[in-house]
């Protein structure tokens, strides 16, 4: 027996001096913690005089590109406590010159999962949730009700509505960017966030923009470019505001106005790199009386999202999808290679490929014997609408100036191949020069190659240039 109380003895005594220096452990990490974030915390209270601790804040960034990385970043400098990242792209080596949370030892990773383990190496204390999807109608309620602060981080219209939707519907601020080029957008919506039908509310992307842009205007980074320090800095401007939003003070809070900065009124700010200044500020109107989300008469609800009703992509009239041609109008890059890589020597092979994307990428890298038609110059001409008659009687489409003789040529019965650099230009392309009436009812192949340029050096060569 004497043995045995020996034993638990030396186990309690153990247990005391393991609990002992636990709390020490916790004691230097969270004084670790607030050495850290101890600077933020003092400007912000300054500056705002009373507000929700960043530690306790849940803020998700939809996006964990070029807007995402750096709007995360500094929210992990700054100490909130969660931060949610979505996004279901994985890191290509053409992201890392503006995506700068990625390495290239994360390349064919999961986006969300390479952000989170550059974040966890400047921050370990907040909580960091993965959601390596894109976000979709069906789950965007599921995933936004778990936050108290919405990031827009995309770059297409259709996300934006549904996350400015979803946001106004569960009562959540969101703070939305854009950046193309050399310039950017900035504004905070739905704040402060109130009921569909309280004028009180911020109004919401609807809002600001009622109608969508047109399809075929709409140009992503990757297709249109970007300057990355440009994207660069809309993404930290997203997290100050981000910051602004989760420390700002309640409306109705009882705390010392005078010395809490009041609101800031809704604005749109515009961003330009070669403008003199950067930055030029737009007041917003407060909701719009007419919303179909925030006001009274709102025909957008959680259930006709979730369901579908409230179809994105239609209201958008987007363009970017895979079923815009049919199979038999598409070619792979290998199979296209195999088809015409010995078009050199033999004349049945005579073919006609013709690039859509603007000059300046055309001029960076281009297939052999390939002709440059900018897709804007096909969406631009209007032709589809001017007719003339021919000898036979029949009336067909004008071709325009611009079509090489031997592309417009009725007696061509060579193919047409369009390429881009991602495939989705190229089927746009593909549509107007068959309204052109140049497959000749069929008897001319007029098709693109799927994937565009992309599926190129993944199939074909492997040292095809990256941009």
């Amino acid at each position: 027996m004497g043995s045995l109380e020996e034993t638990c003895a030396s186990l309690r005594a153990q247990i005391a001096a393991t609990e002992t220096q636990l709390a020490g452990l916790k004691r230097d990490l969270a004084n670790a913690e607030q050495a850290a974030q101890s600077e933020t915390a003092t400007t912000v209270e300054t500056q705002r005089g009373v507000g929700m601790a960043k530690e306790t804040a849940r803020v998700l960034l939809v996006g964990a590109g070029g807007l995402g990385c750096p709007a995360a970043q500094y929210l992990a400098g700054a100490g909130v406590g969660t931060i949610g990242l979505i996004d279901g792209d994985t890191v290509e080596v053409s992201n890392l010159h503006r995506q700068v949370l990625h390495r290239t030892k994360n390349v064919g990773k999961y986006k969300v999962d390479s952000a989170i383990e550059s974040l966890r190496e400047l921050n370990p204390h907040p909580t960091y949730i993965a959601h390596r999807t894109h976000l979709t109608p069906e789950e965007a309620p599921a995933i936004f009700q778990d936050y108290d602060l919405i990031l827009d981080c995309t770059d297409n219209p259709a996300t934006r509505y549904l996350i400015s939707d979803t946001a106004v519907l569960l009562g959540k601020p969101l703070v939305s960017a854009s950046a193309l080029r050399t310039e950017g957008q900035l504004m905070v919506l739905n704040n402060p966030p109130r009921a569909p039908g309280d004028k009180t509310g911020g109004p919401c992307y609807r809002c600001v923009f009622p109608k969508p842009p047109p399809a075929d205007s709409v140009v992503s980074c990757a297709d249109g470019g970007i300057l990355g320090p440009v994207v660069g800095t809309m993404g930290v401007l997203q997290a100050l505001e981000a910051i602004k939003v989760i420390t700002a003070p309640e409306i109705d809070s009882v705390s010392d106005v005078t010395t809490a900065r009041p609101r800031d009124p809704p604005s749109l700010h515009i961003f330009s790199a070669y403008s003199s200044p950067l930055v030029r500020t737009i007041r917003l109107r407060s909701r719009r009386a007419n919303c179909a989300v925030c006001s009274a008469e709102a025909t957008v609800t959680l259930d006709t999202i979730k369901s579908g009703s409230t179809d994105y992509v239609f209201f958008c009239g987007s363009t970017n999808l895979p079923s815009l041609l049919a199979p038999e109008e598409r070619i792979s890059a290998l199979e296209y290679n195999q088809r015409h890589r010995n078009v050199a020597t033999d004349s049945s092979q005579l073919h006609t490929i013709i690039d859509v994307r603007d000059e300046a990428q055309f001029g960076i890298c281009s297939l052999e014997n390939s002709i440059n038609i900018p897709i804007s110059k096909i969406l631009s001409s209007g032709y589809s609408a001017a007719l003339q008659r021919a000898d036979d009687g029949q009336q067909r489409a004008q071709v325009p100036s611009w079509l090489p003789s031997e592309v417009a040529s009725s007696e061509s019965t060579n193919p047409i191949y369009v390429v881009c650099r991602l495939g989705n230009d190229s089927q746009i392309a593909v549509k107007k020069l068959k309204e052109l009436g140049l497959d000749q009812h069929g008897k001319r192949f007029i098709g693109d190659i799927r994937g565009g340029l992309r599926s190129w050096k993944e199939q074909v060569d492997s040292s095809w240039p990256e941009y």
